[in-house]
């Protein structure tokens, strides 16, 4: 599809408004509307369902936003669902099927909006349980036995992310045996931000082989998404790390602005707009940003969540972190400098240590130093 911004017009358009228009977001249309321009009222009705979505609140309607909405005009019912290896089905109806199972019992993963191998194995199980014939296509009969049996019931709790956390606390608090994968952001001939005679890939590329050195010091699998002369798509980079069967994902890269008075470090993590967050995601965003923030003396630009497909399609709870901007002068400074780089890549290790202590024999945010944690790792192998 094409991008779309204000001054467009088409039927694309007339789509994009109608969409928004179900959702409240517009005014419904009369007769004297002029129903296929994209003008102020469509852009800051796109800017309020990206922010309600996590998704680049900049009012363009690019791949990911077009697909979110597409997504949201969609209940549960209104088509029939099942799996599709080549092109997997997404949207808002998909999201329901996946809470409704996981609230009967049934796991089928992360609830992300998209009908993948795990949501279809749930259903199949659900079908099989329900004596429906378990052929994992979500069509009227499964949808009135979800509606029958999901709506006297309480719901929360978000099991699948209890599941989570579960999984962080049985892995124990040592690091050694854990696999992060490590992805350095951009590459190869996507630069990412160029300015002050830094590019974007080539800081994120060195800060992931300095983490890389000292998680392996540790005992930890550290593999690293990409090469420097390689630029994966979100997808692959996701797959590469279920592949590898990765307990964490840990994404690095640096931003810009417009103006030269943006800065700071800010941490990203799974979350969709409906209340849904990866718990242990949160967490270690969390850790992340204030051991960064606190031993770099950055502005601490805090943590947000955002249902970008590095986040929707890895298995494992995944991170993103923002270190600097590029276009600002100090931060520019500071990352510039190796011994700096060093700090961050420390502040990040620290932080995915803590995650795992859960709370056992914590220090003050930004004193737990890289000696700390191998005298740690040693006296838990005695």
């Amino acid at each position: 599809m094409r991008v779309l911004r204000r001054g467009d017009a088409g039927p694309d358009v007339a789509e994009i408004r109608s969409i928004l228009a179900g959702m409240d977001l517009l005014p419904p249309v009369t007769g004297t509307d002029d129903y296929g321009t994209f003008d102020v009222a469509v852009e800051h009705a796109v800017r309020a369902f990206q922010q309600r979505r996590g998704l680049m609140t900049d009012g363009i309607v690019g791949p990911a936003t077009f697909q979110a909405l597409k997504g949201a005009s969609y209940h549960l019912g209104s088509r029939p669902l099942s799996y599709m290896i080549a092109s997997p089905v997404h949207g808002d109806d998909v999201f329901t099927l996946q809470e409704r199972l996981t609230e009967l019992g049934f796991d089928a993963g992360r609830p992300d909006g998209y009908f993948g191998p795990q949501t279809e194995r749930a259903l199949k199980t659900f079908q099989r349980d329900m004596r429906l014939t378990p052929d994992g296509m979500c069509g009227p009969a499964t949808i009135r036995e979800l509606h029958r049996l999901s709506s006297p019931r309480a719901r929360g709790g978000r099991p699948v992310f209890l599941r989570e956390q579960e999984q962080v606390r049985q892995a124990g608090p040592r690091l050694r045996g854990k696999r992060i994968v490590i992805d350095p952001g951009h590459g190869g001939d996507d630069l990412g931000v160029v300015a002050g005679g830094l590019r974007e890939a080539d800081i994120a590329w060195d800060l992931a082989r300095r983490l890389e050195g000292r998680m392996k010091a540790t005992g930890m699998e550290a593999l690293i998404s990409r090469g420097p002369n390689h630029s994966p798509t979100e997808l692959e980079r996701a797959r590469f790390a279920n592949d590898a069967g990765a307990d964490l994902f840990l994404s690095l890269h640096s931003d810009k602005n417009s103006s030269p008075r943006a800065q700071g470090v800010a941490s990203f993590h799974f979350g969709n707009g409906n209340g849904t967050t990866s718990t242990v995601g949160e967490l270690l965003a969390g850790f992340i940003q204030r051991e960064v923030a606190a031993r770099t003396g950055m502005l601490d630009c805090r943590t947000h969540y955002k249902s970008w497909d590095i986040f929707t399609r890895t298995r494992c709870p995944a991170v993103r972190v923002e270190i600097g901007y590029l276009t600002n002068p100090d931060d520019a400074r500071k990352l510039g400098d190796p011994a700096f780089r060093d700090i961050v890549a420390e502040g990040i290790l620290i932080a995915v240590k803590r995650l795992y202590l859960l709370g056992e024999g914590d220090q003050p945010t930004g004193t737990f130093t890289f000696a700390d944690v191998l005298a740690h790792e040693l006296a838990k192998a005695e």
